[in-house]
């Protein structure tokens, strides 16, 4: 381990360790040369002895570089001294999203569903950012993502993953990947990863936000990975019953085996969730379609926000009020439930309607009329 008399190419002095992984050691540092402080990420040298590796990480860290959005790390530099290769990022005061929830859930203190959307929502404005620039991040999970005191959020390690990813003589270096909680079954498979890779991770993030524990659990890899690819995930409700039908069924997507039953990008779960959660704060029932975004099918734009079961959707009509009140139960940030009373208009019961009243007299008296015709032509047909 390297201490405070390290200075990197005399410009980058190493502080302290904050922290470490299969892939690297993390250092905060002083930019010498711009008087600020980074974030060196230091790679282990198992990787950095693999020049294969080396090539494609130095390529996906240049395209990680040129990323630029307030939920993603930015990179600024990458650079080697001597055996040392390194990653030069924005350091971010903050803990990791695995930190965030353990400390909550031990605690006794769960992640409110306003905050676990406003999390993932972030998550996916950082990540979709990425996929529209053609880049996957491949191994999405809390571990790689930051958030700040103030609840912002910073994913970080693009580049580093999808280099390992395509490794070819690293692919028995376990200890790179760890346990592979996040991963999708095509991953698991040992397919390439694609954006619908990353939404798969993203809704494995969001169950353990509302749940405090993951979908799946194995005491080894290789089971881990079998059931990614095969069992079917558990219905969130089985561990938060708080959690309404239609994020449910969001989740169940999300989650789907086949990456074509999934979302296509995180940008497009983005929306989603961010149009579910403007929807479900308000007292009316559908989502509006969204007219700007032609990737979300109709039948998904128009998904009901809270449905109404028959014991707590009463109408209350009397001869002496103009409207009804329905009660709609609605979920807020303590878990529980309140009552929602929304008007419905409608037509009072002791109102006559006189143009139904008029048009039956017409009728009526066009078939008076049509009396004495039919006589006449009675009396001209039998005479």
């Amino acid at each position: 381990m390297l201490d405070n008399t390290v200075t990197l190419n005399g410009r980058y002095q190493l502080l302290e360790r904050v922290g470490s992984g299969g892939m690297a050691i993390v250092y905060k540092a002083q930019d010498k040369a711009l008087g600020r402080i980074v974030a060196i990420k230091m790679l282990h040298e198992n990787l950095t002895s693999d020049q294969g590796f080396l090539r494609r990480f130095q390529h996906e860290a240049h395209a990680a570089a040129n990323l630029s959005h307030p939920n993603i790390i930015t990179v600024h530099d990458i650079g080697q001294d001597h055996h040392r290769h390194y990653i030069v990022m924005e350091y971010v005061e903050g803990k990791t999203l695995k930190e965030v929830i353990r400390e909550r859930y031990q605690n006794d203190q769960p992640i409110s569903i306003s905050q676990a959307l406003d999390l993932a929502i972030q998550i996916c404005a950082g990540i979709g950012y990425a996929h529209r620039a053609n880049l996957v991040h491949c191994d999405v999970k809390p571990q790689n993502v930051i958030v700040t005191r103030d609840e912002r959020v910073k994913v970080a390690d693009f580049g580093i993953a999808r280099a390992i990813s395509q490794a070819t003589t690293l692919h028995q270096e376990s200890q790179i990947w760890g346990t592979p909680h996040y991963f999708s079954p095509e991953q698991a498979a040992g397919e390439a990863a694609t954006p619908a890779s990353d939404v798969y991770a993203i809704g494995i993030i969001l169950f353990e936000l509302l749940c405090g524990r993951l979908p799946f659990e194995a005491e080894s890899q290789t089971a881990m990975a079998l059931k990614h690819l095969q069992t079917p995930p558990p219905l969130i409700t089985e561990f938060n019953p708080s959690i309404p039908t239609q994020l449910e069924q969001i989740i169940n997507k999300i989650l789907s085996k086949e990456p074509s039953g999934r979302y296509r990008t995180a940008g497009q779960l983005g929306r989603i969730l961010s149009t579910y959660r403007e929807r479900s704060q308000q007292d009316t029932g559908a989502v509006q379609p969204l007219a700007d975004d032609p990737e979300v099918p109709i039948y998904e734009q128009k998904t009901q926000i809270y449905q109404r079961s028959a014991a707590d959707e009463r109408t209350k009509l009397t001869e002496h009020t103009p409207t009804a009140s329905a009660t709609v139960r609605r979920p807020i940030s303590d878990g529980n439930t309140r009552t929602v009373y929304i008007p419905i208009p409608r037509t009072p019961a002791n109102e006559t309607d006189w143009t139904a009243v008029g048009l039956g007299i017409t009728a009526l008296i066009a078939l008076l009329g049509l009396i004495p015709l039919w006589y006449f032509v009675y009396r001209a047909w039998i005479g």
